[in-house]
């Protein structure tokens, strides 16, 4: 069986493949301080959890966007599990041209992304992930990626708004009752969902009349179902698209 991990700025995904198929996936808290040990004792206790053995585990690809926390994973493979995990980076096989001035300051998530929703819809497309921030990446029919936008996510702009005004409390990113709120809370809710909603239309449409194509549009993310169902521009929700990008990479490189 096949462990990928996507190491992200506030969760870390991990999902097992059985061939093709994901058969189960997690997600942590991604935590700077904590020690491969540490990492290490929770995903066992969640495999055993789910009724998995470490000894299942064939062989290991991480993607990481968080460098300190790279190598503390790349350990707790190697004393964990006793493999040495392919980690996604320059030399790696993708299947993708990167087309940007500089190919080595694009996430790895970005790309692991472009290139599972290049072989899943083999057309051209643009990714809006859903995470830490919010990016929106355009991937060719040929296979090339080919760049995109990078928002600050919805939960950086709740906290910001709960940090810089003092009257403002902290909320949960929700769908309000109504776009005018009748509370603070309500008021605030709903600048942010309908604010992100309407940021991810405007976006994508400006995108595609820059382009001049109409591509497949793909939401990944851990907020992905929450706001598709209110964009006029998402087509379809595939929320572990990151993890199938890492299946598909690993079987590139394997052997």
């Amino acid at each position: 069986m096949l462990l990928v991990i996507d190491i992200g700025n506030t969760n870390t995904v991990l999902g097992v493949f059985d061939g093709e198929t994901l058969i189960h996936h997690w997600r942590i808290y991604t935590h700077r301080e904590k020690t491969s040990d540490e990492y290490g004792i929770l995903i066992r206790n969640l495999y055993a959890a789910s009724h998995f053995s470490s000894r299942e585990i064939t062989a290991i690809i991480i993607s990481s966007v968080v460098p300190p926390i790279t190598p503390i994973f790349v350990d707790l493979c190697a004393s964990y599990f006793g493999i040495t995990p392919l980690v996604v980076g320059p030399g790696i096989k993708t299947g993708i041209s990167i087309k940007m001035d500089n190919p080595k300051e694009v996430g790895a998530d970005r790309i692991v992304n472009a290139v599972a929703a290049h072989v899943k819809y083999k057309t051209h497309c643009i990714v809006v992930d859903f995470g830490t921030a919010t990016t929106f990446d355009y991937v060719s029919a040929d296979g090339d990626y080919m760049g995109g936008v990078i928002a600050p996510g919805v939960n950086i702009s709740a906290e910001a708004l709960f940090r810089q005004a003092s009257k403002l409390p902290r909320i949960e990113v929700a769908k309000p009752a109504a776009v005018v709120g009748k509370n603070t809370v309500a008021a605030m809710q709903s600048g942010l969902f309908f604010g992100y909603a309407s940021l991810v239309d405007g976006i994508v449409d400006r995108m595609k009349k820059e382009l001049r194509v109409d591509p497949v549009v793909v939401a990944t993310g851990g907020l992905s179902r929450v706001f598709s169902g209110e964009t006029s521009q998402i087509q379809f929700i595939d929320e572990n698209l990151t993890l199938e990008g890492l299946r598909i990479i690993y079987e590139k490189n394997a052997g």
